[in-house]
């Protein structure tokens, strides 16, 4: 109303004509501005709906995996016993058949003769191939059988999509066309992925730390309620203290934030523009922020270091609704994720910030296997690796906001026998200060240390320097 107001008020004193076109212009700027508008809006539903379908293809991928595994492991299992029993069964063939040495020109006990002994052992040696040939023959039956089962599988899962698109209209396809062809040169690309399930399964890391006789409870200076350190060489527990009690881990819960956003995300020079409901939903929790402003537009990669260094809610929940869509399918790969990890059993989570919730939970030995998952991420290693970060320059914070990551900060002058690396902190007061690190004694030997229950954060600091300077050291 304003705006026709003051192009009214311009066009006083000029000639009819002369008014009429400025009336014109104006309402084409307007049109014009409308549209790039919308081109934009287009735009980023474009890219958003690029990202779900990448979650998309990459959640199908591990389906796959898991099916091929199903079905072919349990055959290589089988194939190895027989090949197994058989060299087994070869070689005490090959003991009793063949002869005792001689003295003095007399064999000792009754043995065949020399060259009789030779044939029977270049006969033995035949036996020997064709077995392991028939053993490789089966090995080789079980492999096509998974990998055509593999094949069966991504068949009818493009025939389900070639209908889906085929449902979806000319004018979809028209509109969308150049994306689906990147789709198809993209599920091209992963297509040997599947011929290589089995070399994948076999080399996959399994994340696991066990007690031993000479796990120790941690020293009496240390106050958290749960600890649990481990030496990363062996995955032996050297000291715990009711390490498999189910606690809330606050913003530790980060950690796997970034692990699960790290491995779906591929652009961390893409934007994201911060909503009302993000900055909203930091506040209304009380949450730690890194004090990104409502419409403004920031790096995927200023939003994981946003999560980590200030414990940001307004970064975390920006980086879950950019990697799924939504924080809610983002906590959906979150618990994936931990039972892909084999935490399942006591880990679950109902949201990337780490508010408590009854149903929000795991073990400081579930969150120091997730660190360990991280530490081999080279994005995750390197965030939680950062003492500051300054973010990109916006219109909102033309300098940047520079954040910090203080347990490491505050560590780094601290006497651990060797250095901590790594680190992310929390509090929530059912689970009082808490933190998860991993840190390298002076020979460069890891550890990963997690506490939780510590009456403060300088505590919480002191007893992970308490833990690393008795057990981290040569």
């Amino acid at each position: 109303m304003d705006k026709d107001r003051a192009v009214r008020e311009e066009t006083i004193g000029l000639p009819d004509a002369e008014a009429e076109s400025f009336v014109v212009e104006s309402f084409d700027a307007d049109v014009l501005e409308a549209e790039m508008s919308d081109a934009q809006e287009q735009e980023r539903i474009r890219k958003r709906r690029e990202r779900i379908n990448r979650m998309k293809r990459e959640k199908e991928r591990r389906l796959r995996l898991q099916r091929i595994c199903r079905i072919a492991l349990p055959a290589a299992v089988v194939v190895i016993a027989l090949g197994v029993g058989s060299l087994v069964h070869v070689m005490s063939a090959k003991g009793a058949d063949k002869p005792e040495q001689q003295k003095g020109g007399e064999t000792v006990s009754g043995g065949e003769p020399e060259a009789q002994s030779s044939k029977q052992l270049a006969g033995e040696d035949a036996r020997t191939r064709t077995q392991m040939d028939a053993i490789g023959d089966i090995a080789g039956q079980s492999m096509r059988a998974a990998l055509k089962t593999a094949d069966q599988t991504r068949q009818s899962e493009q025939n389900v999509r070639s209908e889906q698109n085929g449902q979806s209209g000319k004018s979809e396809q028209n509109v969308h066309g150049g994306q689906n062809k990147q789709d198809e040169q993209r599920e091209q690309d992963g297509r040997d992925e599947g011929n290589n399930a089995l070399a994948a399964a076999a080399s996959a890391r399994l994340y696991a730390a066990r007690t031993t006789a000479q796990t120790a409870a941690p020293p009496e200076e240390v106050n958290s309620k749960y600890a649990v350190f481990i030496d990363l060489d062996t995955g032996d527990i050297l000291a715990q203290r009711d390490y498999r009690t189910v606690i809330s881990p606050a913003s530790m819960t980060k950690v796997l934030t970034v692990l699960v956003a790290a491995e779906h995300v591929t652009d961390l020079d893409d934007t994201f523009t911060m909503t009302t409901d993000i900055t909203d939903y930091s506040y209304s929790n009380d949450c730690s922020s890194v004090g990104f402003a409502v419409g403004e537009t920031v790096t995927v990669r200023d939003l994981f270091y946003g999560t980590i260094l200030p414990s940001g809610g307004d970064a975390a929940v920006a980086l879950a609704t950019y990697a799924a869509g939504s924080h809610e399918a983002f906590v959906e790969m979150m618990n994936e994720k931990a039972e892909a990890l084999g935490l399942s059993d006591t880990a679950h989570f109902t949201n990337c910030v780490g508010l408590y919730d009854e149903n929000h939970h795991c073990t400081v030995y579930d969150m120091a296997m997730i660190m360990e998952a991280a530490l081999d991420n080279e994005l995750c290693r390197e965030v939680l690796n950062a003492h500051t970060y300054t973010t990109s320059a916006t219109e909102a914070h033309p300098e940047g906001i520079l954040i910090s990551n203080w347990f490491l900060r505050r560590i780094e002058d601290k006497d651990t026998g060797g250095e901590v690396v790594c680190a992310k902190t929390g509090y929530v007061k059912e689970s009082d200060s808490c933190a998860v690190s991993y840190g390298v004694d002076r020979s460069g030997r890891g550890y990963v240390c997690a506490t939780a229950g510590a009456h403060s954060s300088w505590r919480c600091i002191y007893d992970h320097v308490a833990l690393y300077k008795r057990y981290a050291q040569e």
